[in-house]
């Protein structure tokens, strides 16, 4: 490992470790310290991802006309000062559902930045036939993160109350900060006009893009309820504690871990696209699984039936995440991902409205098989595309497999 991947790793561990924290603790904030319902945490959800809608596109033509490092660099501190201002008006009793809202916002917006950088920047520290191992490599960072962070959160906040653990998060992205300020990266940004549309046309013109788009905002409209059925139903339904929330939440990250240690060697046996198909399919069944989670013994099912499900998952983000970098020119690669985030990440706050609305209507187990069916959907089209199945990366860009339509370059007419 190179060390400008390796400080871009370690800024990138404790900004996922942060992040964990946060996950469990923002909103166990409005559900105990600010007696939040459905509805508000739906909206809360909503407002942790607003800024994938409102800024996804823009992001992008920003990530290809600047130095994607400096926006990496200033996203992190927007976060952490404005994380930083939670424990701060909780300690003074002034903090409110309208500052916690504004926060999430702001937190958002500059993740969305964020992301598209992020991803974006990969590929100018790495070789195009090393992505897969970096993505992987990322990949362990983020379950090793999702393995001990909401314990960690879970027990910051039991000790010190919800507010004063989202301190950590604040921390955790100056030092990212710092580190991805010392990565020495040699980067050709665009400069000048670029088109915002571009990155979209590009997507939508591509048969698999297309599809990564399609589920993923599927995926992103469930995971909306999602955020609001786990904290509802397993602290308020079944009356588990803060520290064994956080230590249910970190099951994920036990497969997710180990799905990220062998990503690389399985899209390399099998290819990109069937490890896309076979990761999809092996979900379907155990989304089911966890929507029998209940009291006593079936308990366990929420944590045994989530590290499954990030282990395929995983593999299917590695593997498609990888092939959409190594296919898209470098020129477009900042809004070729944003316009990913946009469609994808975008409908999250939708699903966080809709879950909030439907939580007030249902019971909280009926909201549970709501979102497992509702994953069992989103995932149904890369099991049911034939082409999925076939695609493999070619010299010529992935044309020469189920792509035919996308463009090799950015088209000058788009300028």
């Amino acid at each position: 490992m190179t060390p400008a991947l390796r400080r871009y790793v370690t800024a990138d561990g404790f900004s996922q470790f942060g992040t964990q924290v946060t996950r469990v603790a923002l909103p166990l904030v409005a559900l105990l310290v600010l007696d939040a319902g459905p509805f508000e945490l739906g909206l809360l959800g909503a407002a942790e991802m607003i800024g994938f809608l409102l800024f996804g596109l823009p992001a992008g033509v920003w990530v290809d006309r600047l130095r994607r490092k400096p926006i990496l660099v200033t996203a992190d501190v927007l976060r952490a000062v404005s994380l930083a201002s939670v424990p701060v008006a909780a300690l003074f009793d002034a903090l409110t559902l309208a500052q916690l809202y504004a926060v999430a916002v702001i937190v958002s917006i500059g993740t969305a930045f964020f992301d598209v950088a992020h991803m974006s920047f990969l590929p100018s520290i790495v070789t195009k036939e090393q992505l897969p191992k970096g993505m992987g490599t990322l990949e362990s960072v983020r379950s090793l993160a999702g393995l001990f962070g909401p314990g960690l959160g879970g027990w910051l906040v039991q000790v010190l109350t919800a507010p004063i653990a989202i301190v950590a998060d604040a921390v955790s992205y100056l030092i990212s900060a710092v580190l991805l300020a010392s990565v020495k990266a040699e980067e050709t940004p665009a400069g000048g006009r670029v088109s915002l549309m571009e990155g979209l046309r590009y997507v939508l013109g591509h048969p698999i893009l297309r599809l990564v788009g399609l589920v993923g905002a599927m995926n992103m409209f469930v995971s909306g309820i999602w955020a609001i059925v786990r904290p509802l139903y397993l602290v308020d339904e079944l009356g588990v504690g803060a520290a064994a929330y956080g230590l249910m939440i970190s099951g994920a990250g036990v497969g997710g871990l180990l799905g990220a240690f062998v990503a690389a060697r399985v899209i390399a046996r099998f290819g990109h696209g069937p490890t896309m198909f076979g990761a999809a399919a092996l979900m379907l069944p155990l989304f089911v699984l966890v929507a029998f989670t209940g009291p006593g013994w079936r308990l366990a099912l929420y944590p045994i039936g989530m590290a499954l499900i990030s282990l395929v998952a995983v593999l299917h983000n590695v593997a498609q995440g990888s092939y959409r970098q190594a296919i898209c020119p470098e020129a477009l690669r900042g809004r070729m991902n944003a316009s990913l985030r946009f469609l994808m990440w975008g409908s999250l706050p939708l699903g966080g409205v809709v879950g909030g609305l439907l939580g007030e209507a249902v019971t909280v187990h009926q909201l549970l098989w709501i979102g497992s069916l509702g994953s069992v959907v989103a995932n149904l089209p890369f099991v049911l595309v034939p082409a999925v199945r076939k695609l493999k990366i070619t010299d010529d860009g992935g044309r020469g497999s189920t792509a035919a339509r996308a463009p090799a370059s950015p088209p000058r007419s788009a300028r």
